[in-house]
């Protein structure tokens, strides 16, 4: 099969499986958004979701966050992995934002990845879901659902050669959809331990399962 026709084959199953898809993170505007973001690398969307709130209606908006302090912060995020480095980058966003931005999230890749805690990946996390531009952000889970399927091939071995193939398939208008396609494939179907091939209505397309059905991770790329 063609590449061109497998993408074609995923996009329509996903369209028809999962019409809805969207974040799992809890926010009511783009600044907290920002926030939960930042706070959900190498960590739970679910764990997240249970340290915002009180974060969220005691520092609302990023005036409030600059005028607090590193460790305060610490205080309200302690059970999220790294809170340490994390609380800084909070603050130190903050600031920024106030500084720079007048409190506004900027829309644009470079303007976002100036601000501190946010790399290429969160980036365009916001751009997506925020801005709805064709921004693909490619965590653990669009890293590894994407190489098991066969829509990117073993020579790309990071995020970034990753993102450059599935923004050269995956039609613009629904890249931000296609993003939480495969997040949500990731967590709950093509887990990274025990992948649920017998839920899974992929595996007629899937390269990994075709090649080994009874140990479709055997033949995993790491992410460099």
């Amino acid at each position: 099969m063609k590449k061109k026709e497998l993408y074609e084959q995923v996009i329509r199953y996903f369209e028809k499986e999962m019409p809805i898809a969207e974040s799992e993170l809890n926010y009511s505007n783009p600044f907290e958004l920002l926030v939960a973001v930042i706070l959900s690398a190498q960590c739970t969307d679910k764990r997240v979701n249970l340290t915002t709130p009180a974060l969220f209606r005691d520092y609302p908006t990023a005036k409030a966050m600059a005028a607090s302090s590193h460790e305060t912060i610490f205080t309200y995020i302690r059970s999220i992995s790294f809170p340490n480095n994390k609380a800084k980058y909070l603050v130190d966003m903050a600031k920024l934002l106030v500084e720079e931005y007048n409190e506004v999230v900027p829309s644009t890749l470079d303007d976002l990845v100036r601000l501190p805690g946010v790399g290429r990946k969160t980036a365009n996390v916001i751009q997506a879901v925020i801005f709805n531009k064709a921004a693909m952000a490619v965590d653990t889970h669009v890293f590894r659902v994407s190489h098991r399927i066969g829509l990117v091939s073993a020579k790309q071995t990071t995020p970034y050669a990753t993102e450059q193939i599935l923004m050269k398939y995956i039609p613009k208008e629904i890249v931000p959809k296609a993003h939480h396609w495969l997040i949500l494939h990731g967590r709950y179907v093509c887990l990274a331990r025990a992948p649920k091939c017998d839920q899974c209505g992929l595996t007629r397309w899937c390269k990994a399962y075709q090649k080994n059905p009874l140990n479709p991770k055997a033949n995993d790329i790491k992410l460099k």
